[in-house]
């Protein structure tokens, strides 16, 4: 404290008395009305005060403010869990700007809710009410634990997915509500099972296919009137697939799992398409896109793939971060 009022000493050294500068805080001061009024506020100053071309802005807001939300799993129980949120709203041009703090605020008002993809919708009014905004997006990143027992042991743990419920209020007030969901899986080789088949069976080598652990990136857009739970997509997810990766295990669940990938060998593409199939056949789903990416034993590289319903105006099968799947 005493540098740091000697420095303003020092600064202030050339003002009159009258005229120095305090460097105490004033813990004790009040806020008037006319003085929260008197603040300048350049965020939402004139035109003329923009810097670069005056053009509009597709999204403008904050990134991955934390807090603690309510979700309603599928049994009707209240999961608390912590949820990184982001929202943006569209700028038009002759703005200079918004009140980044509002987007905040604004969403505060809702944290006692429970949250679901329709909520957002109300959350999305807002803030297009409020900060004057043509089009609104949010999206709530958090993992989601659903209990998963043992293939063959009488055991039980908790499997954590990691989830995004996304709301968008386009222009014509029209409601997009999208889950992004993350489904690990293990993916034997069909080539690499074949081909230890063949050494056994031709020269008794006995050899072990490779398996890797994978990752699906599920994202749905419901029907307007659809519900759909995380616990549904994961459902949805292993009907396809087959072969999560387990929680807990003894040598028999172990020896299961075996079994299990023996019994359901998958290439990339195999997985993508059995998504494809089991999501296209939803009718809560009106469009959907999946990447997967398998995490490579044999390549010192990964495999990847994407597919996706191909309807106009939705998904377009863009992902810019293959490696974000590799867990």
């Amino acid at each position: 404290m005493a540098n740091s009022n000697k420095n303003c000493t020092k600064k202030t050294s050339n003002l009159s008395e009258k005229e120095a500068l305090s460097c105490e805080y004033d813990a004790s001061f009040v806020v008037s009305d006319a003085y929260r009024d008197s603040l300048p506020d350049m965020q939402n100053a004139s035109a003329h005060h923009i810097i670069g071309s005056n053009v509009p802005i597709l999204k403008v807001g904050i990134s991955n403010f934390k807090l603690p939300l309510k979700y309603i799993a599928k049994n009707s129980d209240t999961l608390e869990l912590e949820t990184a949120v982001t929202g943006t709203v569209s700028l038009q041009a002759n703005q200079k700007g918004i009140n980044m703090s509002r987007i905040m605020r604004v969403f505060y008002g809702f944290k006692e809710r429970g949250f679901s993809l329709d909520l957002l919708r109300e959350v999305l009014m807002a803030y297009k009410k409020e900060l004057n905004a043509c089009r609104a997006e949010i999206r709530l990143t958090f993992n989601y634990p659903i209990e998963q027992s043992s293939l063959r042991s009488d055991l039980a743990g908790w499997q954590y997915y990691p989830v995004s419920y996304e709301g968008i209020l386009d222009e014509k007030e029209i409601f997009h509500k999208r889950i992004h969901f993350d489904f690990v899986y293990s993916s034997a080789c069909p080539c690499s099972s074949d081909l230890a088949e063949h050494a056994r069976s031709l020269r008794q080598v006995y050899s072990i296919p490779h398996s890797q652990r994978s990752t699906a990136r599920i994202s749905v857009e419901l029907e307007p009137q659809a519900h759909l739970f995380v616990e549904d997509l994961q459902v949805l997810a292993l009907e396809a697939l087959k072969t999560e990766t387990q929680v807990m295990v003894k040598r028999e669940d172990e020896q299961a799992f075996a079994e299990l990938n023996g019994a359901y060998p998958k290439f990339v593409e195999d997985a993508a398409r059995l998504l494809f199939e089991q999501l296209d056949g939803d009718a809560r789903i009106r469009d959907f896109q999946v990447a997967c990416a398998h995490l490579e034993s044999l390549h010192s590289h990964d495999a990847v793939a994407v597919i996706h319903k191909g309807i106009s105006g939705g998904f377009n099968g863009h992902i810019d971060d293959f490696s974000a799947l590799i867990r």
